[in-house]
C-alpha cells in the first residue's frame, strides 16, 4: 500500500513540477503560521454534515497555512516533516481517516480554493485520488493531497504543502 502511495505522490510531484504556468497574482490573506483552522464551508448552514463536509474543522498543524490543516479524525503517523526550500517553507505528513478518498479530496479542495489557491492537477487512478492546489504567483503557496484506500478500510492520505516565498 505504502508503494503504491509513493507512486502516485511521485507523479503528483513530478505532474506539479511540470505545471509553472502560474500569473503574478498571488492568494490574499494567508499567514504561514496560523493557530486555528477555519471550518470547512457546507453547502447549506443548516444540513447535516456529510462525509464530504464534515462536522469539525481541520486540527491546525504547527507552521502549516490554514488550506493544509489535518482532516477531522485524521490519525496521523507521526510529527509532520518540515523544510525550508527556494519556494518557501512548507512540510509533509502522512495520516489515516475513515472517510472515503474523494471526502478527503473535496475538503482540501475547498481549503485551497477559499484559501485563494488554483487547481492545477487532479488525478484519479482506480480508488486512489489526487489534488494539487497553487497560488497564481512564482513562488507561491500550494498544495498536493493524495488519498488511498488503506488497510482495514481506512483511507491513507499523504498531504504536503508550501507556504510560499
Amino acid at each position: 500500500m505504502k508503494r503504491s502511495v509513493a507512486t502516485v505522490v511521485l507523479a503528483l510531484s513530478v505532474g506539479l513540477a511540470a505545471c509553472d504556468d502560474r500569473s503574478q497574482a498571488a492568494p490574499e490573506g494567508e499567514s504561514p503560521s496560523i493557530a486555528a483552522a477555519e471550518p470547512a464551508e457546507t453547502a447549506a448552514p443548516a444540513a447535516a454534515p456529510t462525509p464530504s463536509t464534515p462536522e469539525a474543522p481541520g486540527a491546525a498543524i504547527d507552521g502549516a497555512p490554514t488550506f493544509a490543516a489535518l482532516y477531522p479524525g485524521a490519525q496521523t503517523d507521526g510529527a509532520p516533516l518540515m523544510a525550508s526550500g527556494p519556494e518557501g517553507p512548507g512540510g509533509i505528513i502522512t495520516f489515516t481517516t475513515d472517510a472515503t478518498p474523494d471526502a478527503v479530496i473535496d475538503f482540501y479542495r475547498q481549503r485551497a480554493e477559499k484559501a485563494g489557491l488554483s487547481p492545477i492537477m487532479a488525478m484519479n487512478q482506480g480508488e486512489a485520488r489526487a489534488y494539487g492546489a497553487s497560488a497564481r504567483a512564482e513562488k507561491g503557496a500550494s498544495l498536493q493531497v493524495v488519498a488511498a484506500p488503506g488497510e482495514g478500510g481506512l483511507t491513507s492520505v499523504q498531504l504536503s504543502w508550501n507556504s510560499g516565498a
